[in-house]
Order: C-alpha cells, then structure tokens, then sequence
C-alpha cells in the first residue's frame, strides 16, 4: 500500500507536465504568414526565407512561418504592409522602412538625403541607443522589431549622361517611391521625380519616357540587369535602405519562452546572412560588383566628397524640413552616432 501511494504522485506530476508542451502547440496555428514586397529569388526574399527555415528546423516544425513574397498579402499596396501587420494578417514581416515610413514617421530618418555616408555610420544608428529607441517605439505601435536586414545604399542609374555634380541632375526625369521625402529631394536636385510602380517603370525607360531611377545595386539593379536600360551609374550613397525582421506583439507573446528566444537568434543569424549578400563587392577593397556593372557596358561614376559635400547643400532644406518631422532629438542622436563612427 504504501509503495502505491510513493509512485502515484510521481506519475500525476510526470503527466501533468508531459501535457504543458501538447497544450502549448496546440496554441499555435498550422501557419504563420510572413510578408516581403519583393520576390522570393533577390536577397530581401531570400533573408526572409532562411529566417523562416531556421525557425522551422529549431522548433522541429512546431513554427512553420511561409514566405508571402512579391506584396501578395496587400495586393501590390507596398505601404500598407505596416497596417496588415498590425492587425495580425501578416504574422511576420522583413520590411523596409521606406514602406513603413508613411505610417511611422520616424523611419524617415533613414530617408534624409545623404545623411548616412557608408555602412559603419548606419550600423553604428542601427545597434546603437537609436535603434533601440525605433524598437521601443515600433512595441508600442504592434510589433516586435527582431534584427535589422539590408536592402542597401539606393545608387542612380539613367540612360542620359553621367552624373557626378548636382548640375547634371537638372531636367532628368528620374523614377522614385512613392514616399514624399523621395519627390521632395529629387526636386531639390533639380530633377523631375516619377512615381510609379516598378513594371511600369520598365516599360517607360524601354519607350526613354523615364530617364532614370535609384534603387540598390546588389539587391535590385544587378538581378534585373539594369544595364538593359541604363548606361550610366552614380555610386553617390544618397539614401539608405535597412530592412526590420518583425513580429506581431500578439503572435510573439503566443509562443513559449523558449521559441521566443529560438526566433530571435534565427532572426539576428538570418540578417547577419542577408546583409552579408547585399554588401557583397560594395566595400573596397570588393568592389566587383561595380565591376560587373562595368562589364556589362555600364559608365560607374563615383562622387568625391567635394560633390558630396555640394549634394548635401542642395538638399539641405528638405533634411531641415523633414528633420522636424521625425523628430530633432532622434535625428541629433543619430548624427552623434555618425560622428563617433568616424
């Protein structure tokens, strides 16, 4: 009797907690939708997709998140991404902060024209107090910000002349993103900006309706082959592109303790990787992906800091107009973290 009683307590107590796991992923749904606007074969998409894969292969498939790549979960509307994420349509997100930036106002700083100079001054925002500071305020709106992707530095291309001063901007009609930071610097530069989806963008440089557009070189002009369109390349830095790896505060606090920490070592080891493959022959002493530019008929200019110094003065303007925008105080802190990167 007494040896009954020893062993029945054990066997309630080993299945009480045999149970806490089942119960748990029983809790999680069969599918977790994760947005990117672009396809799934750039490196945008393809950060997104190892991410995915990392936290299905840890969580022995108890999180199986799918890629919804090319905007398909927001019919094409790009700026809405934010919105579906929030409300919980999307799970997941690798998003640009361009495509945020309407909703979030503070992601702008991103978009001040020829703010970041090069890769160590937006790492030293992006992992510093600032970066913290967007993460706390993108918690507040929804969403957890898990790591920080890369779409890279938006270069120029035009299949007019080469663009080295502020001057040879007058008068080139050049494609942009919607977003009013982007028309209201090309405006400055003296161009004339288009906005216009990016199917039809390629049909209109074909036709020389457009003459130009800035995008990044690794992550969109080389896989699109640019050089179908254009023949000159300004290397001028003049915005920058990071990506957020996110998750909705919701879906995030559904999982357990342990698969929330699975997820965020896979985001950050995923984003290591995908900023690896957009830097990739940017940075001397690489610059083969110049090279290849050049090998496919391109003229790639590269701005000295005499003109880049003239480009910061002609834009000046709309940095001090959208700088209050954003906010003074970030935009400080963020230039502080610049200059100690130097």
């Amino acid at each position: 009797m007494t040896h009954r009683s020893s062993i029945f307590p054990f066997f309630v107590a080993l299945l009480f907690f045999c149970t806490i796991p089942s119960l748990a992923i029983a809790d999680y749904k069969d599918e977790y939708k994760m947005s990117v606007v672009v396809g799934s074969k750039l490196p945008w998409g393809q950060g997104a997709e190892r991410f995915a894969e990392l936290v299905r292969e840890r969580t022995d498939g108890r999180i199986n998140i799918k890629v919804y790549p090319s905007s398909s979960l927001m019919a094409g509307k790009q700026t809405n991404e934010f919105l579906i994420h929030r409300q919980g349509v999307a799970d997941f997100c690798l998003a640009s902060t361009i495509n945020w930036s309407s909703s979030i106002q503070e992601l702008n700083l991103f978009n001040l024209p020829f703010f970041f100079p090069d890769y160590a001054a937006l790492d030293a925002v992006t992992e510093g107090e600032v970066g913290d500071e967007i993460g706390a305020l993108l918690a507040e709106k929804g969403v957890t910000l898990l790591a920080w992707g890369e779409n890279g530095f938006r270069e120029l291309t035009n299949s007019r002349r080469p663009v080295a001063t502020p001057a040879d901007m007058e008068g080139l009609k050049i494609r942009v993103v919607g977003t009013p930071i982007f028309i209201d610097t090309m405006k400055a530069l003296g161009a004339n900006p288009v906005n216009m989806n990016w199917g039809d963008a390629q049909v209109a440089f074909q036709q020389g309706v457009v003459d130009g557009q800035e995008n990044p070189v690794v992550a969109i002009e080389i896989p699109v082959k640019i050089w179908q369109f254009h023949q000159y390349i300004t290397v001028w830095h003049y915005v920058i592109d990071p990506l957020m790896l996110t998750v909705n505060n919701k879906v995030m606090a559904s999982f357990s303790e342990q698969d929330q920490e699975i997820i965020r070592q896979a985001a950050q080891e995923a984003a290591l990787e995908q900023r690896a493959i957009v830097r990739k022959g940017l940075i001397a002493p690489d610059l083969s992906a110049f090279d290849l530019l050049r090998e496919n008929g391109m003229e790639v200019t590269f701005v000295d800091d005499t003109a880049r110094t003239q480009f910061i003065e002609k834009t000046m303007g709309v940095r001090q107009s959208w700088t209050e925008k954003i906010g003074a105080d970030l935009v400080a802190k963020a230039q502080a973290a610049i200059d100690a990167s130097r």
